[in-house]
């Protein structure tokens, strides 16, 4: 085949390489799963002795503080930023000052400031700190914190802002930490996460409240905090609510942990992937360990994105099986099972075309050189005569019997030979000299 031709059919080949990567969509789907809500709580009882009233017992609003964890391990490891959880794992003073002085103003209504301070020190608090992890599907599960490294402050303190939390899980869905070290300026980061502003708002039902949000943008700059510690700056918009995310790299791997977030876009903090992975060692956390829930809706995914809608849906229907109702899941099952219509496929249809049209090209040029390979110019035949004077070149005119009669055209020392002659007595009863090139004039 001409070399021209095999370089087109290799054009027009779609890159399979290509093909097989996952889509932004799909990468995002696998990793949703395995971010959740984290709720840090502290709820009181206050007994309270109003001015001039006797004793009650007062349940004053919470102090509650939201972030967002994900599963680095299936068995229920659960990584998120240390100030969310500090409410509840470290109490502060101005926390229960807080909750006496709501449970007062909720007993004893409007006291002038002498008023309400003295009551709010002669009241009597019995806290109680719970942290929750809440999946999207509303299943609430209580955790305890296994490790903690408090926020990075001045005054010499070099906290990680990390916090690992253990929950009473398996087969869990996890996500895999990736190598923050091979990380560039420019390269992709998607943010996951629960924004308060999605939390708090009032068009929102209770479902998609608890269903992570993706934001998405670029590593824009690598400095350190106050500490010398590395940090990733990302253009990525992030609110409050969003701290402890995953920010994951195009391939779906956790390149690191959002941390404090500024108002100012461009200017949010990840904690790199190789802080985290330090972070869990000697903490029981198994990066390697597999995911019943991760292969089978990893599974599910691929073959619904390449098409083969039947088997993502018994794949889904497994997920659904070990961690039932899942936003992301149930979506993906009824899209299964109610397929989108198969686009015409213009770009296999065109390049089909162009294999089909380049092999008839190829077969026609191969017909015609096969039909010419013995042809010759005219000057090559004048060559040969020159070449050898003493035996030229026996030269047959072949023309038919009319075309040679009419035509003026008549070749010097040419042997006319109808096509007929040939047909009944064949080359050999030409008798002619085998040692000799013999040419034949046909047009």
């Amino acid at each position: 085949m001409p070399r021209w031709i095999a370089i087109a059919l290799l054009l027009a080949v779609p890159d399979v390489a290509a093909a097989a990567a996952p889509s932004v969509q799909e990468v995002l789907l696998r990793a949703k799963p395995a971010v959740a809500l984290v709720v840090s709580e502290v709820t009181a009882e206050v007994t309270v002795a109003c001015p001039g009233g006797g004793k009650q017992q007062v349940s004053p609003p919470p102090v509650r503080e939201t972030g967002t964890g994900w599963f680095i391990s299936p068995s229920g490891w659960v990584i998120t930023n240390g100030h969310v959880v500090s409410p509840a794992h470290q109490p502060r003073q101005d926390d229960e000052r807080q909750l006496r002085e709501r449970a007062v103003r909720q007993a004893c209504g409007d006291l002038d400031d002498k008023r309400l301070a003295e009551t709010v020190a002669r009241a009597k608090v019995k806290l109680d700190s719970t942290i929750s992890v809440i999946l999207s599907n509303g299943m609430r599960l209580p955790a305890a914190v296994a490790k903690y490294s408090p926020p990075v402050a001045d005054k010499g303190m070099s906290g990680r802002d990390l916090a690992l939390l253990k929950l009473e899980a398996a087969d869990m869905p996890a996500l895999m930490l990736g190598d923050s070290s091979s990380a560039k300026i420019g390269d992709r980061l998607h943010i996951l996460g629960f924004p308060g502003v999605v939390l708090s708002h009032e068009l929102l039902n209770a479902s998609a409240k608890v269903e992570a949000s993706v934001t998405n943008g670029a590593i824009s700059g690598f400095k350190q905090d106050i500490s010398h510690q590395t940090v990733i700056q990302t253009d990525a918009p992030a609110a409050g609510g969003n701290s402890g995310g995953p920010a994951v790299g195009s391939s779906g791997e956790v390149l690191g942990v959002l941390t404090f977030v500024s108002l100012d876009q461009g200017f949010n903090f990840v904690i790199p992937s190789a802080a985290v992975r330090e972070f869990v060692k000697g903490t029981g956390v198994d990066l390697n360990e597999a995911s019943r829930f991760n292969a089978a809706w990893h599974a599910g995914l691929a073959d619904f994105f390449d098409g083969r809608y039947a088997r993502a849906e018994k794949s889904f229907a497994e997920a659904n099986r070990l961690l039932p109702d899942l936003t992301d899941v149930r979506r993906m099952m009824m899209e299964a099972k109610n397929p989108p219509p198969r686009p015409f496929p213009w770009a296999q249809a065109a390049a089909a075309s162009v294999a089909v049209a380049l092999a008839v090209v190829g077969a026609l040029v191969a017909l015609r050189w096969r039909r010419n390979r013995y042809r010759i110019r005219p000057s090559e035949v004048i060559r040969l005569m020159a070449a050898s004077p003493e035996t030229p070149p026996i030269i047959l005119d072949v023309r038919d019997a009319t075309t040679y009669a009419q035509s003026p055209v008549k070749i010097q020392h040419a042997r006319h030979v109808s096509t007929e002659e040939l047909q009944k007595g064949g080359a050999h009863a030409l008798d002619l000299d085998a040692s000799r090139t013999v040419v034949a004039y046909c047009s």
